[in-house]
């Protein structure tokens, strides 16, 4: 999933700022929208970092405000929304797929930065269309150069050389360990995150059906170790990415179309440095692994960000981030369906849980929601983006 530059933390597919599939990180608070009577007009309160969004979801240059705008009617946000929210579970999901077809011909770091480079060019087209630049600080450049590290590039490489190994199913269930991760991370990082009974429970029962993939009770018979630890480890560089945004650039003026277009962009580089390392140029490109990833780049990763945000936008980021949860569905459903994955009864029964687990460890973050949307103003600080 991608994973992007958000407003709150937990876990997260999907790039920046992701994010969620290849997800979703914590800078510059998201704005809340609040209705306060049935029928009611929205209001939205913007963060420092989200000035000139307006009610769409789009962020804009100054020249309109939110009571510009004429919004639709409530029926239709609603079925918008509800689409949209398809269709980014949908992208994300088969974004391993997508990953496993482009490895069948390109290196992993070449997939990757394939990967980083289409991505980049859709969000610089969003940056020009809304006329937005990008930030100037040396100092924000560096966050975010750590940001695309963490967030993009490492996961993104990670994912691609596990995908050699273990099937596109595996890596989808793996991507949703990050919730578990992000609160484990949390507990030890972030002072303020204290944990509840149902988090605790939620993180042993996540931990629980990772192990019930694994088939623990068969000696891991049959599984590719080394595969498994890096998707894993893919997994767990996000809620690292995002705990370091959240201290380092949480309050940043700039919008997040900036931030995530920089740190995509920071990514691009990072790779395009390294690959020529450890890869040659290749021979032939076929067609099939070239256009999954051009589809992994444009759609999976820069498309998704903008669905995401403008997502967190309209519902919130705790509504938002349920879409992790679909995720592993879809990955499985396809790798099962589309690449001919086999799949013992483990993995479906194991991801259930894992689900449910990370679920749990989400349940402080629909509380922090509810106090902010009560006009507390206060940020969220456990739901993934």
């Amino acid at each position: 999933m991608s994973h992007l530059i958000l407003g709150t933390m937990s876990t997260t597919p999907h790039s920046l700022g992701s994010t969620v599939g290849d997800t979703a990180p914590c800078a510059p608070t998201p704005p809340t929208t609040t209705t306060t009577h049935a029928g009611a007009r929205p209001t939205t309160r913007p963060s420092p970092a989200t000035k000139g969004i307006t009610r769409s979801g789009a962020t804009g240059t100054g020249a309109s405000t939110a009571g510009d705008e004429t919004l639709p009617a409530p029926g239709r946000r609603a079925f918008g929304w509800r689409l949209r929210f398809g269709v980014l579970a949908s992208i994300w999901g088969f974004s391993f797929l997508l990953i496993k077809v482009g490895t069948q011909a390109y290196a992993p770091f070449q997939v990757t930065l394939g990967r980083l480079f289409f991505g980049s060019a859709v969000l610089v087209a969003a940056l020009v269309v809304k006329r937005q630049r990008l930030p100037r600080e040396p100092r924000t450049w560096a966050h975010l150069a750590v940001a695309a590290l963490l967030l993009n590039a490492a996961p993104f490489s990670m994912f691609a050389f596990a995908e050699l190994t273990i099937p596109s199913t595996l890596a989808g269930i793996c991507n949703a360990t990050s919730p578990l991760w992000g609160m484990l991370l949390s507990l030890v990082a972030l002072s303020e995150d204290r944990p509840s009974r149902r988090r605790v429970a939620g993180l042993g029962i996540g931990f629980l059906g990772v192990l019930t993939v694994l088939g623990v009770w068969q000696g891991f018979s049959g599984l590719d170790v080394r595969g498994t630890l890096l998707a894993l480890l893919a997994s767990l560089s996000y809620p690292v990415g995002w705990i370091y945004v959240r201290r380092t650039l949480a309050g940043s003026p700039h919008s997040h179309l900036t931030l995530t277009g920089g740190q995509l962009l920071l990514a691009t580089v990072e790779l395009a440095v390294v690959t020529p390392l450890f890869t040659s140029l290749p021979a032939h490109f076929p067609l099939l692994p070239l256009l999954a990833v051009v589809a992994l780049g444009a759609l999976g990763t820069g498309l998704a960000m903008l669905i995401q945000y403008g997502l967190v936008h309209e519902v919130g980021p705790t509504t938002a981030q349920m879409v992790t949860y679909f995720v592993p569905v879809i990955a499985t459903a396809a790798g099962v369906a589309l690449l001919g994955e086999s799949l013992s009864w483990s993995t479906p029964a194991g991801a259930a849980v894992v689900i449910i687990g990370a679920a749990l460890t989400q349940s402080r973050a629909r509380r922090a929601k509810g106090a902010r949307d009560n006009g507390t103003g206060r940020p969220a600080t456990g739901s993934r983006p």
